[in-house]
């Protein structure tokens, strides 16, 4: 019971503590941090280096069905009958998910002087990422019992889950390759500090009631949960802080410390004409290899009883009931390795650049020195899941409002939500910058009832700039 206890206590703070969709930065290229979307952008800097710890903050909630506020109103509504209603609400491909990350370091400078066009980024972050099926058909069963689902099999399978705590060391690549084509590409190294995974399940529960009033009943589990880092959390006799265990684990396994892994992005931007831009990228094309501190719990197996009341075994007691099912599908804890792959990420997007300036008199249509005011663009975002892709397309706006101002709206359709609408600033006084970007704005006049929510802010030090 305690380490079911010790799981759904970890699963439940991943979700709710703070989509991975950054339709917002994605393309805003004034930031240095669109980079991690797009190794390929259109980058501008001489040099840039993120003030530690701040440079980069972001959080990202979502789920589909419910929100926060059909479980939580203070509306008089018991709690039981809410969760009820959430489950009715729902079916097995909706889904709780989130996304947390925080830049421990960042920095980029052009290689071969002022004038190349070559491009090297790098950094650390640290990022918490879970994703959660809604488990409909164990629900239904738990809360209602099989009484009135004669010849329903009730879908083990539904149980999908996984979350997973780890560090990012980066190093990217960018270079211009003509004046149309730029190509950009950034290796990983991830260090897993903890994982829980259970995403290939399968199995059925199902009563049949015959014409002798016989209830048949019939289970067939394949049920796994993988995790790494957590088994002295698990353990029965564990009696430590864990507050303070989990922060000793995370600084050291943050560092290389922990289960390893390989990862890569790529990504391109290309100018059909001067004022058309059209990019692309794959974030995260890569997986971890745990092999430290591992353990699996399976429960596998079939069993198969039939009778007039509740106990189903020869015996007739509940205790004979409960040895015959542990026997046929035990609880059993494995110690093997198992690899898991990152969600990948698709982006790109289509921008028409208009309000054409420049900062010389010259009207030449070569004038290196000009820019855009504004351009209208479209997105698609796609990321793998255990299922079926989740998908967003996000149409924008974009607009430098002053020398050091500038600004990208969006509005994005997704599994969420059809108004998400977000909104994004970046200022650049001297060297130093500061950006702030929020979507689900018509959410926050109550945020309880939003399907999702995401902000992202930071402050970096950028020595020149970036007007496409």
């Amino acid at each position: 019971m305690r380490k079911i206890i010790v799981l759904l206590s970890t699963f439940f703070f991943s979700f709710y503590c703070f989509s991975q969709n950054k339709e917002i930065l994605y393309n805003f290229t004034p930031q240095p941090q669109s980079l991690l979307t797009n190794p390929g952008a259109d980058v501008k800097y001489k040099w840039f280096f993120g003030v530690p710890l701040l440079s980069g903050i972001s959080a990202n909630v979502g789920s589909t069905g419910f929100d926060a506020y059909s479980l939580f109103a203070n509306n008089g509504v018991d709690f039981s009958t809410k969760v009820k209603n959430a489950v009715a609400s729902t079916n097995s491909n909706d889904y709780v998910t989130a996304n947390q990350q925080l830049e421990i370091f960042t920095a980029g400078f052009r290689v071969g002087g002022e004038e190349s066009k070559s491009y090297v980024s790098f950094g650390m972050y640290q990022e918490l990422d879970s994703f959660m099926y809604v488990p409909t058909d164990p629900a239904i069963l738990s809360l209602y019992g099989n009484k009135d689902y004669m010849g329903k099999p009730f879908d083990l399978g539904d149980l999908s889950v996984k979350a997973e705590l780890l560090s990012v060391f980066h190093i990217g690549f960018n270079k211009q390759i003509t004046e149309k084509l730029i190509l950009g590409a950034r290796g990983k190294i991830y260090s897993s500090i903890f994982n829980g995974t259970s995403t290939h399940n399968s199995g059925y529960f199902v009563t049949v009631q015959d014409d002798n009033l016989i209830y048949n009943q019939s289970i067939w589990s394949n049920l796994e949960l993988n995790t790494s880092g957590l088994s002295k959390y698990l353990d029965e006799n564990y009696d430590g802080d864990i507050a303070s265990d989990m922060k000793d684990d995370i600084s050291q396994r943050g560092f290389f410390g922990g289960n390893l892994g390989l990862g890569l992005d790529l990504g391109l931007t290309y100018y059909p004409k001067r004022n058309i831009q059209l990019t692309a990228s794959l974030i995260d094309i890569g997986y971890i290899s745990h092999s430290k501190d591992v353990e699996s719990y399976t429960l596998k197996g079939e069993y198969n009883f039939n009778g007039v009341i509740t106990d189903f075994n020869s015996a007739g007691t509940v205790a004979n009931a409960y040895e015959d099912f542990k026997e046929a599908i035990p609880l059993d804890t494995l110690y093997h390795k198992y690899t898991t792959m990152r969600p990948l990420k698709f982006y790109s997007s289509f921008q028409y650049s208009f309000e054409e300036e420049r900062s010389t008199e010259c009207n030449c249509t070569s004038d290196e020195d000009s820019w855009y005011r504004s351009a209208l663009g479209v997105q698609l975002f796609a990321m793998s899941t255990p299922r079926e892709p989740m998908l967003a397309l996000t149409g924008y706006y974009r607009r430098r409002i002053l020398e050091g101002l500038q600004m990208k709206a969006t509005y994005t359709v997704d599994s969420y939500s059809a108004s998400n609408i977000g909104l994004g600033l970046t200022t650049k006084i001297g060297v130093v910058n500061f950006y702030a970007l929020a979507d689900n704005l018509l959410s926050y006049k109550d945020i309880s009832k939003a399907n999702a929510l995401t902000f992202q802010l930071g402050f970096n030090i950028i020595s020149g700039g970036s007007n496409k």
